[in-house]
C-alpha cells in the first residue's frame, strides 16, 4: 500500500507544477544515517560500484526540499545545489571515523531573486533542474521556460544571472517539463576539452532519443543520447577520464520509481552521435532509493572516484529526501 501511495504522489508530483520560491535562510537538517542500499541485506557490492553510505534528511523548513542539482564546491564536503522551486541551497557534508556521510551541517538555502532583488514567485522561470560550476560561475539549467544562464556564486548574494548561453538544441524540440536536467563541465584535460555539455530530461529526436548538446570547444553540436527501457535523464557528472556518467529515472504506476547510472564514453561525445553506454547501477523500489535526481563526481584523497546522489521529495509527506554516496571501485 505505501508503495502505491508514494507512486501516486511522484506520479501527481511529475506531472503538476509546485510552489515557487518564498524565503529561504538557514535551516537545520536531522540526518538518519543509511547503512544497507539493498533493503534487508548487507551486500556493499553492485556491480563496479561499492555503497559507502548515505543519509535520509528531513527539516522542519518549510522550503527544504525538492533538491534537483548538486555540485561539491570542495571534495565530498561543501556543496551548493538548486531545487526546482526556485532556491540555492548550499551546506556540507560531515563525516564519521570511518570517513562514511554522518550528517548535513552549515545548510542554508537563498531564494533565487528577480531583477528588483526580490524572491521569485514565478514556478514557470525558476524550474531550475540543471548545475554546473566551474571558477566562480554556477551555471544553471532551467526548463519550462527553457534556458541555460550563468550566475556569480557568492552564498551570500546569489543574484540575477550576468549571461544566457545558447543552447543549441532547437527550442521547439524542448518538452514543457521535459528539459534540461544535465549541465555539465567535461575536464579540461579529457576528448571535449573541458566544454560544457547539457542533456535534456526527456525530449525527443525523429528517432525516439534524447536531445543534447556541447556548448563550446572543438566538438561543439547537437548529439542524442540512446533511451532505453523506459528510463528518462534527470542529471550527469563527468568522471575524471572524461566519461560522462548519466542520473536516469523510470517511473510507472504499477511498479513506482527505478533509478539507473550509465556511463557514457566521452570520446563517443561529437556533434550528430547517439551515445550509448554500460550501465554501472539499476535499483528500484527494493532499494533506498525515491526520486534521485541530482548526482555529482568526485575524488577521495586516496584517489578514489565518487558518486553522490540526492533525491527530490517534491515536497510530499510521502516522499524522502535522500543523500547516498558510491565509490567506482571496478569497471
Amino acid at each position: 500500500m505505501r508503495r502505491t501511495l508514494r507512486a501516486l504522489a511522484l506520479g501527481a508530483a511529475l506531472a503538476g507544477a509546485l510552489p515557487a520560491a518564498a524565503g529561504g535562510g538557514e535551516i537545520a537538517i536531522r540526518s538518519r544515517p543509511i547503512e544497507n542500499f539493498h533493503i534487508g541485506s548487507d551486500e556493499t557490492r553492485f556491480g563496479p560500484l561499492r555503497f559507502v553510505g548515505g543519509l535520509e534528511m528531513n527539516a522542519r523548513g518549510r522550503d527544504f526540499g525538492a533538491l534537483s542539482a548538486l555540485r561539491f564546491r570542495t571534495p565530498g564536503e561543501t556543496f551548493v545545489g538548486v531545487a526546482d522551486t526556485g532556491f540555492w541551497f548550499f551546506g556540507r557534508i560531515t563525516r564519521d571515523e570511518a570517513g562514511r556521510p554522518s550528517g548535513v551541517a552549515d545548510f542554508r538555502m537563498a531564494a533565487m531573486v528577480d531583477e528588483t532583488g526580490e524572491p521569485t514567485r514565478e514556478k514557470w522561470t525558476t524550474d531550475a533542474e540543471g548545475l554546473a560550476v566551474r571558477d566562480g560561475v554556477a551555471t544553471v539549467g532551467f526548463e519550462r521556460a527553457h534556458r541555460i544562464a550563468d550566475f556569480r556564486l557568492d552564498p551570500e548574494a546569489m543574484g540575477q544571472p550576468f549571461a544566457e548561453r545558447d543552447f543549441l538544441v532547437p527550442a521547439h524540440e524542448l518538452r514543457r517539463n521535459r528539459g534540461f536536467e544535465t549541465v555539465a563541465h567535461a575536464p579540461a584535460d579529457g576528448p571535449l576539452a573541458g566544454a560544457l555539455v547539457i542533456v535534456t530530461e526527456k525530449s525527443l529526436d525523429a528517432n525516439g532519443d534524447i536531445f543534447a548538446a556541447v556548448l563550446d570547444g572543438p566538438r561543439k553540436g547537437i548529439f542524442s543520447v540512446a533511451r532505453s527501457d523506459g528510463f528518462d535523464i534527470t542529471d550527469g557528472a563527468f568522471l575524471p577520464d572524461g566519461d560522462l556518467v548519466l542520473l536516469e529515472r523510470r517511473f510507472t504506476m504499477a511498479d513506482g520509481v527505478a533509478m539507473r547510472l550509465r556511463r557514457i564514453a566521452g570520446d563517443a561525445i561529437r556533434p550528430d552521435a547517439t551515445v550509448d553506454g554500460a550501465v554501472l547501477l539499476e535499483a528500484d523500489m527494493r532499494y533506498q532509493i525515491d526520486n534521485m535526481e541530482a548526482l555529482d563526481a568526485w575524488q577521495r584523497a586516496d584517489g578514489t572516484v565518487m558518486l553522490s546522489l540526492m533525491s527530490d521529495d517534491n515536497h510530499s509527506m510521502l516522499q524522502r529526501n535522500l543523500y547516498l554516496e558510491f565509490a567506482l571501485v571496478g569497471d
